[in-house]
């Protein structure tokens, strides 16, 4: 083989890998939470405020799924994110969606309900599998539990873990919870 041959193979395999490299890092998955601030059901997009103000637009398709938090079982049937947002302004929601910036789209939308959703900050101290908890300790000195939802997402700013991984101890969390019969119950866990 020519040289010239040799450098065409190798640049057309470099271009291979960075396409397949593209494609990999489009289907990562990201979680964020904030509440309903629009739903355009023309343009099938849905806008959500989260705690620092900043507004994110998603695409939604029929294959969007959409649950509310006490429907542990409950999928929303493809093409009833319509019919099920329309009229959730104020709702706070936990966006799965894959892109970025003003090209994300949603996997799914889960309704965590109107004021319902409560923020804490801190650090883990102890994770307990077993019982499905994780202890932070927040800047004050206060430790609180969390009991972990089966179907809680973790984003460690990586992409969503999987599993019963919902963080290490001594890293840095946000916690997403509502409160159920005295439980405070993780449904996000954010990494700092």
């Amino acid at each position: 083989m020519h040289l010239r041959s040799v450098a065409k193979l190798f640049l057309a395999a470099l271009m291979v890998a960075a396409v397949a490299q593209l494609a990999v890092a489009e289907d990562v998955v990201h979680a964020v939470e904030g509440v309903v601030s629009k739903v355009d059901l023309t343009g099938k997009t849905i806008v959500v405020k989260t705690a620092d103000g900043t507004e994110h637009a998603f695409k939604y398709t029929e294959k969007t799924t959409v649950r509310g938090v006490k429907d542990t079982g409950h999928v929303a049937k493809v093409g009833a994110v319509d019919t099920y947002m329309k009229g959730k302004e104020g709702t706070t929601v936990l966006v799965h969606y894959t892109g970025e910036g003003a090209e994300k789209s949603a996997v799914g939308f889960r309704d965590l309900g109107k004021d319902t959703v409560k923020v804490s900050e801190g650090t883990v101290t102890k994770i307990d599998k077993a019982a499905r908890t994780v202890t932070v300790k927040t800047e004050d000195g206060s430790e609180a539990t969390y009991h972990v939802a089966k179907d809680a997402t973790v984003d460690t700013g990586h992409g969503l873990m999987k599993g019963a991984d919902y963080a290490k101890e001594g890293e840095k969390v946000t916690v997403h919870y509502t409160e159920d019969a005295g439980k405070k119950v993780a449904h996000f866990i954010h990494g700092l």
